[in-house]
C-alpha cells in the first residue's frame, strides 16, 4: 500500500526565500518508522527535518520528532517554527496557542497573525546552566575555531547553556573576527565528545544603537551540521546566559532582543528572543521567527 506524505521546504526566521534556516517538514508523518524519518532528512539534507504526528492525549495537539541527516534530535528552534507555520496555513488557523510534545517534553506554541500571515512564537525547554569550558577543553576549542584568548569578549566565560539542546556559548569582540572565522570540524565534533555539547554558538555584541544586538555563527559538525544559519536553540539560550551573567540592562521582568545570523553563509536570518526574569535570573525563554515556503510536494512511499 502506499501512502502520500505532504512534504515542505521552508525557510525560517525570514520572508526572503532562500535566506534563513531551511528546514524539512512532513505534516502528516503517522506511518513512519524511525528508519524512514531518518533517511527522508538525510536525503533532504537540511540541518533538520520535522516530523509531526497526530496527538493521541488531550495534553497536546501534536508529536514532533527532529532529525538532522545522522541523528535524531530532541528539538529545534527553526524546524519548530517551520512545522508550526506549515500547519497553521494548512488549518487557516486563528490566533492560538498549542502545545506540542517534544523530545524535552510538552510545550507551548503560540500562533500568531500579522498582515495576513503568521509569525511563530516557540517557547523553548528547562534552562539549565552547565559546564564552564577552561584549561585544556577551552585551548583545544580557541583552537578548532581558529581564533585566539585575544579575540574573547572580557569577563565571558566559554560556558555550556541549554534550553533543550545544548550550545556552548562563545562571546568574542567583533564581527569581523566572526565572519573570517574557519573551523576545524574534525577537532570541534572530537572536543563535544569530551564535553558532551554538540553545539558552539560563537557571538559578538553590537555595542552601536542597532536594532540588532547579537550577530553569531553556530556550528554543530558532531551531529551532521558543520554551520547552521539561524538557529533557535542558540540565540535563546545565549539570552539566558546573557541575564544569568548581568551582561545586559533589563527591568527584572523581560530582555528582549534581535540576533542575526547566516550572514557568513549568505543565508542571513533575524530571530526575536524573550527572557523572562524573576528575581533577576531568567525564568523562560521564547524565540519569535517568520518563515517563507519554498516549495510544497508529495512523498509516496510504499507502507
Amino acid at each position: 500500500m502506499t501512502k502520500k506524505y505532504k512534504l515542505y521546504q521552508i525557510d525560517s526566521f525570514t520572508k526572503a526565500k532562500f535566506t534563513g534556516n531551511p528546514a524539512g517538514v512532513i505534516t502528516n508523518a503517522d506511518g513512519l518508522t524511525t528508519d524512514d524519518m531518518q533517511k527522508i532528512a538525510r536525503e533532504l539534507n537540511n540541518s533538520e527535518t520535522a516530523f509531526m504526528f497526530s496527538s493521541n492525549s488531550d495534553e497536546y495537539d501534536v508529536y514532533i520528532r527532529f532529525f538532522t541527516p545522522i541523528k535524531e534530535v530532541p528539538i529545534c528552534g527553526h524546524a519548530t517554527i517551520a512545522a508550526h507555520y506549515a500547519r497553521a496555513i494548512e488549518n487557516k488557523l486563528d490566533a492560538s496557542r498549542v502545545y506540542h510534545k517534544t523530545g524535552v517534553g510538552i510545550l507551548p506554541v503560540d500562533i500568531e497573525k500579522e498582515d495576513n500571515d503568521y509569525k511563530i512564537v516557540m517557547t523553548q525547554g528547562n534552562i539549565e546552566f552547565g559546564s564552564i569550558i577552561d584549561g585544556a577543553n577551552k585551548k583545544t576549542l580557541l583552537s578548532a575555531l581558529n581564533i585566539s584568548n585575544d579575540d574573547l569578549l572580557e569577563n565571558y566565560e566559554m560556558q555550556i547553556v541549554s534550553t533543550g539542546h545544548s550550545k556552548v556559548m562563545i562571546g568574542i569582540k567583533s564581527i569581523e573576527i566572526l565572519n573570517k572565522m574557519k573551523p576545524n570540524y574534525d577537532e570541534l565534533s572530537k572536543l563535544s565528545r569530551i564535553i558532551n555539547c554538540n553545539g558552539y554558538y560563537v557571538f559578538t555584541i553590537n555595542s552601536q544603537d542597532s536594532d540588532i544586538l547579537i550577530h553569531g555563527r553556530m556550528f554543530a559538525p558532531a551531529i551532521g551540521i558543520n554551520e547552521d544559519p539561524v538557529t533557535g536553540n542558540a540565540n535563546g539560550p545565549l539570552g539566558a546566559y546573557l541575564v544569568h551573567h548581568n551582561m545586559i540592562k533589563h527591568n527584572n521582568s523581560l530582555f528582549r532582543f534581535k540576533a542575526k545570523q547566516g550572514e557568513a553563509m549568505k543565508r542571513p536570518g533575524i530571530i526575536e528572543v524573550e527572557v523572562k526574569i524573576e528575581d533577576k535570573e531568567p525564568v523562560e525563554v521564547k524565540v519569535l521567527g517568520n518563515a517563507v515556503i519554498i516549495f510544497k510536494s508529495e512523498l509516496s512511499l510504499e507502507n
